[in-house]
């Protein structure tokens, strides 16, 4: 098991890449299956998801095109549970099918704004897909069809993840160690 130290933190390697990208195979296939004759717009948020939606866009086989938007809610380890948009979308969502793609659910507020951001643009249907699920700390009620993997409710970096913008360069998911 190995350990990494980013910042001031200590951090134990808790879901090898291979499993991760196993996960992530799994989540593709089943919206390969769903989605099918579809054309669903993926909608990664930003920074987090960016290396899971770049692996997941590239295991979809299905025609499907991708967007980003960036919203901010975390300082630190901890979220500020305050959303603001950062970077918006300048698609045309009128009678799309649009997949949301985040790298972690943990309260789903992020998650619950978003939904409510999109569907004033008349989508067709909203879809969830997540990474990460840490379904313990869910504050929201949320349909989250497409979850690679559920986790406890500890802090984790790598796979895109970050603490203070350190460490998403890692391949495999590390839990802190407290």
């Amino acid at each position: 098991m190995a350990v990494v130290k980013i910042l001031d933190k200590t951090f134990k390697t808790s879901i090898p890449e291979a499993e991760i990208k196993k996960h992530v195979k799994e989540v593709a296939d089943r919206i390969n299956h769903d989605m099918a004759g579809k054309n669903p717009l993926l909608i990664a948020v930003l920074n987090g998801s960016f290396i899971f939606a770049a692996d997941l866009m590239r295991m979809i086989t299905i025609p499907c095109e991708i967007s980003f938007v960036k919203l901010a809610s975390y300082e630190g380890t901890t979220s500020s549970g305050k959303i603001t948009e950062v970077l918006g979308i300048n698609e045309d969502l009128n009678g799309r099918t649009v997949i949301i793609v985040e790298d972690i659910v943990d309260t789903g507020l992020t998650m619950k704004r978003m939904i409510e951001t999109l569907g004033t643009r008349n989508p067709k249907s909203i879809h969830i897909c997540t990474l990460l699920l840490k379904p313990d700390k869910l504050t929201v009620d949320l349909d989250i069809e497409y979850a690679a993997m559920q986790i406890p409710n500890d802090f984790i970096v790598g796979y895109g993840l970050d603490y203070d913008q350190q460490g998403r360069n890692l391949p495999d998911i590390y839990t802190v160690v407290e």
